[in-house]
């Protein structure tokens, strides 16, 4: 519409200018014509009464000078004649004229005394009249009196205004056919080929190369639609051909790497692409007060950890809620970027809510509702209709979003996690022929427990819109086949764990996700090395054994079991006072929540109070570090810790663990790792503890640290094993290969 404007607006104001100066000048003739007529006919009629005026003046005929002026009245234009006597004063008059007696008019005395006619216009009442006065003289030219003929000039500005109107519809027909030539030219010459060149490049990127018909541009629009073909054939075949090649590839190569996950996207997927959506996004703008600009930062985020890696490795487009407070000004007009900033892989799109939406989608259906009734944490799931009403809106919003990306031909989607239950249900209904894939990061509760949502039903309708459901462990995929089996009508099938309903089959697998296993070997920004000493500069940090936790603060963390086990293993063993250091990162969140709320004051309080309570001198046992940390920042830490400490009282998988024991390259440090994380089932080489017994969790502190150095090494050694052969490349192989081999109804 602009660049219409811009081409249309001058040529509009050129017209009307010329217009407008043109009408001024006709309307200015037109005026004139009409004056000088009407001066010539008054003259002419003022001249043509002098005989009968000075035969009354001469005999004082007043009758028969009543009798003239009378025969006015009746006249159109000519509407009024006045006899005056030779001092100037009125004989007889026009009735319609009768104030003029009580007007004064010091003209008149000039007109008599000149001897000269007089013509003007004047104002008479409420309207203008042109008044001719003519002196009427004897044969030896005394002045006997004389005659005045009044006439109407309303018809020149009734005849002008007409004129300005004829002007004016003249006008705007010929802007309007100017407007509607200009529309007619402008999509002729640039939109109708911009269209075919627009829908050209959206069946090119669905992939539908049936519709991609030659272009007959002529001119400089022709040769650049040529270019553009040239460059999609050469697209089309380098993608054929790294297809094959990744074929060839995948067949040498055991370990899961990115360049083999790369291979394997490129040979099974080949054109169709892959499409990642999450609540989380894995880069926000947020204003950075310190530095007092917009900064881009990585949030500390699971999802974000495991799927990161996968879309750098392979492109495609990640679909998230653009959260930050300076996320809309760094994406294009599609709502779009690419990342990351300084090294673009893959693209993403940013999805906006409103405070109504996110309150009811994320703080309240997501994390009060569904959240804690998935964790068996002993906190009440609450359930509000409007925060039902928000999430279903919000799921609608985002398979909008997905559905007007996707391309034309069986892509891949792959959702992620308990904010997204109804979004399969809503692609798979408007493409049938996606391929669409849910993972779930949160453990899934037992039938009994997810009877307590009020929305069962639709919950799990719209999650068995999926081909494919992956859980971390197979504990979590037996609860939802149970779970559909006892509340749906529908056929589970124990043998190929699917569940089928409504003619609809939907694969139920376990995948334990993990990590790069690269995370200790990749480069850093500054040496790992140097941060672990400013780190112990920082703290007074010395010989003493350090330990380490890194948390979202969240009741199913486990912080407050683990600080009361350490305080009962100062207890228990006092002897490792001034000589034991714990450390805990966390990082706040859902504070909006009130049970999250009252969890950090809870928290802060029982730090406070076990200080106070060992604090010798200089020394405390805990340094408690609340705020938000990048992943960078969080490196040293590990490296750092003699133990990490991951006491979770029930999580999906838990990736803090395997963070670390990728960063212990020396092989050197503990895991005390909780048995309800779905890392437990992974990691059996950490020492596992049920974090509700306090006894038990204080004493595995002191097995951690009494531990022989050898014991220590061979353990770290299997585990490091264990997540580099189970990397989050391998864990995406497994699903993808998995969605590929899937023969849906």
């Amino acid at each position: 519409m602009k660049r219409i404007l811009l081409f249309i607006l001058p040529i509009l104001i050129l017209v009307a200018l010329g217009f407008t100066i043109s009408g001024i000048m006709q309307a200015r003739f037109t005026e004139e014509k009409l004056m000088d007529d009407l001066k010539r006919k008054a003259k002419s009629v003022d001249e043509s009464l002098e005989l009968s005026a000075r035969y009354i003046l001469i005999n004082n005929d007043l009758k028969q000078a009543n009798r003239l002026v009378d025969s006015f009245q009746k006249r159109e234009r000519l509407q009024g004649c006045v006899i005056y006597d030779k001092d100037g004063q009125i004989l007889a008059i026009t009735e319609r004229f009768s104030d003029l007696k009580q007007r004064e008019r010091p003209y008149l005395k000039d007109i008599l005394s000149s001897k000269n006619p007089r013509g003007e216009l004047e104002k008479f009442n409420e309207y203008s009249v042109y008044s001719y006065i003519l002196p009427v003289l004897d044969d030896d030219n005394n002045v006997l009196g004389m005659v005045e003929v009044i006439y109407d000039t309303s018809y020149m500005f009734t005849t002008l205004t007409e004129l300005w109107r004829k002007i004016s519809v003249t006008s705007i027909a010929l802007i309007l056919l100017i407007v509607l030539i200009a529309l007619l030219i402008q999509r002729q010459i640039f939109i109708i080929p911009v269209r075919r060149l627009t829908q050209w490049f959206t069946n090119f990127q669905r992939g539908e190369t049936d519709k991609l018909k030659p272009f007959e541009e002529k001119g400089e629009f022709g040769k650049l639609i040529s270019e553009v073909e040239q460059v999609a054939l050469s697209i089309r075949v380098a993608r054929r051909t790294i297809s094959d090649e990744a074929h060839i590839r995948l067949q040498k190569e055991d370990i899961w790497t990115e360049a083999k996950l790369k291979d394997l996207i490129h040979a099974k997927l080949g054109d169709n692409s892959l499409f990642v959506v999450s609540n989380r996004e894995p880069y926000m703008h947020v204003f950075d007060d310190n530095l007092g600009k917009a900064v881009c930062i990585r949030p500390a985020s699971g999802v974000v950890t495991a799927i990161h890696p996968i879309l750098s490795a392979c492109g495609g487009t990640w679909i998230a809620h653009g959260s930050g407070n300076f996320d809309k000004k760094f994406v294009n007009s599609k709502d779009k970027l690419g990342v990351p900033i300084e090294d673009n892989r893959y693209i993403l799109k940013r999805v906006w809510l409103n405070k109504d939406e996110e309150q009811g989608y994320y703080y309240g259906f997501s994390n009060e509702g569904l959240w804690p009734l998935c964790h068996n944490t002993h906190t009440r799931p609450v359930f509000k209709e409007f925060d039902w009403q928000m999430y279903k809106e919000v799921n609608q919003k985002f398979a909008d979003s997905v559905l007007e990306e996707l391309p034309a031909n069986s892509p891949f989607i792959f959702i992620q996690d308990y904010h997204f239950t109804l979004l399969p249900k809503m692609i798979k209904d408007k493409r049938p022929d996606a391929k669409v894939a849910l993972f779930w990061h949160i453990p899934w509760p037992t039938p009994e427990a997810f009877m307590i949502c009020p929305y069962q039903n639709e919950i799990l309708e719209g999650m068995l819109g999926c081909d494919l459901i992956g859980f971390h462990v197979q504990n979590h995929c037996n609860n939802f086949l149970d779970t559909a089996n006892r509340l749906l009508e529908s056929r589970v099938d124990t043998e190929k764990f699917s569940v089928v309903r409504s003619g609809k089959e939907t694969f139920i697998r376990a995948f334990p996700i993990s990590i790069n296993p690269n995370i200790g070997g990749r480069s850093f920004k500054v040496d790992p090395v140097r941060q672990v000493e400013k780190l112990k500069k920082e703290f007074e940090l010395e010989s003493e054994i350090i330990a380490v936790s890194v948390d979202r603060i969240d009741y199913t963390k486990g912080i407050v079991e683990r600080f009361l086990a350490i305080d009962r293993f100062l207890d228990k063993y006092p002897e490792y006072k001034k000589k034991f250091i714990f450390i805990q990162l966390a990082a706040p969140s859902r504070t909006h929540i009130k049970r999250y709320h009252d969890l950090i004051g809870e928290i802060d309080e029982l730090v406070e109070k076990i200080n106070w309570k060992h604090i010798d001198g200089n020394w405390k046992p805990i340094i408690y570090l609340k705020k938000h940390f990048s992943q960078d920042d969080i490196q040293p830490y590990y490296r750092l810790g003699d133990i990490c400490i991951v006491s979770s009282l029930h999580d999906g998988m838990n990736l803090v663990a395997k963070e670390y024991v990728a960063e212990k390259n020396d092989l050197s440090g503990a895991l005390i790792l909780s048995q309800f994380t779905g890392a437990s089932r992974e990691l059996t080489d950490a020492i596992l503890v049920n974090p509700y017994s306090i006894e038990e969790f204080a004493d595995s502190i002191k097995l951690a640290i009494q531990m022989p150095e050898e014991e220590k090494r061979r353990r770290m050694e299997n585990m490091r094993k264990v997540i580099t052969e189970n990397n989050i490349y391998r864990w995406a192989a497994n699903i993808i290969n998995e969605l590929v081999a899937l023969k849906t109804i």
